[in-house]
């Protein structure tokens, strides 16, 4: 069995673990559980984040898998919270359990906050996965959207292809309109759409000679997210090909209501494919 090493770091204001076994490295932050990158052995990292990120509290990290949750995108009603929720930049987050054996890592992360507590169970070996789990304590029913908003590092995003999703439909949140996939997914010029579909995607990378498999069945939406052209915070032209977020999620109107005492789950597993 490996033995892991495991290192606290400081990245400016933020508080890190850096955990090394197998020869495989796994880096996340304390704020918002955040997983800010993972590579296997040699291979180029599964996970990207911006090499102009900003470790500052109570700002999101450009990059690694940020937790969106109670809500995704901007909140229906007020206009002055956060984008995506409290869980990515809240440092109360609580490292419960850091496990290894011949598997990989397994970390337990929990979160208390008002009547919710909010669980992440990560898993790293040869397959990443993350399961989220959150339970509604108060006495009347509550709205909750979430979302695993996972950035995968490609090499070029414009010589990459999505495949999984054909006959999808869902909705297209920049033309603002309903949409429906045909055939593999390719990224001309930015693309954000939430697709009523779940499912192992394939995301083909041929410049690397790889393939990952992306499975997204812990919820009801698979949501692909990529700027394009548009600026982009802490993000320069050349590093934005770097990437396609391809996410886990339940939002919108598959949002969950949970009954008190209720619980909510979502997972997202990726591994590369063989």
């Amino acid at each position: 069995m490996s033995t892991a090493q495991v290192e606290r770091v400081e990245l400016d204001q933020l508080t890190c673990w850096r955990i090394r076994v197998a020869g495989s490295e796994l880096l996340v932050a304390q704020q918002g559980a955040q997983i800010l990158g993972y590579r296997q052995g040699e291979q180029p990292p599964l996970i990207w984040l911006s090499p102009d990120a900003a470790y500052r509290a109570g700002q999101s990290v450009r990059g690694g898998v940020p937790i969106c949750w109670p809500w995704f995108g901007r909140h229906p009603s007020e206009s002055g919270w956060p984008s995506h929720g409290w869980a990515r930049l809240s440092e109360e987050w609580q490292l419960l359990a850091c496990d290894w054996g011949e598997q990989g890592v397994q970390l337990l992360w929990q979160l208390e906050l008002c009547d919710w507590t909010l669980r992440l169970e990560a898993a790293l070996g040869e397959t990443l996965a993350l399961h989220l789990v959150t339970r509604h304590q108060d006495i009347e029913p509550c709205q909750l959207s979430h979302a695993l908003h996972a950035y995968w590092r490609i090499s070029d995003v414009s010589r990459v292809a999505l495949l999984g999703l054909d006959g999808a439909s869902g909705h297209d949140l920049l033309t603002r309109a309903d949409c429906r996939q045909e055939g593999e997914l390719r990224i001309e010029d930015g693309c954000h759409r939430i697709f009523r579909h779940t499912g192992v995607l394939q995301l083909q990378d041929l410049p690397w000679q790889r393939r990952l498999a992306i499975d997204t069945r812990g919820g009801a939406n698979s949501v692909v997210w990529h700027p394009g052209s548009r600026p982009l915070t802490e993000v320069g032209w050349n590093e934005s090909l770097g990437f396609l977020c391809v996410e886990a999620a339940s939002c919108g109107p598959d949002s969950l209501c949970l009954a008190p005492g209720e619980e909510g789950v979502l997972t997202l597993r990726a591994s590369l494919a063989r």
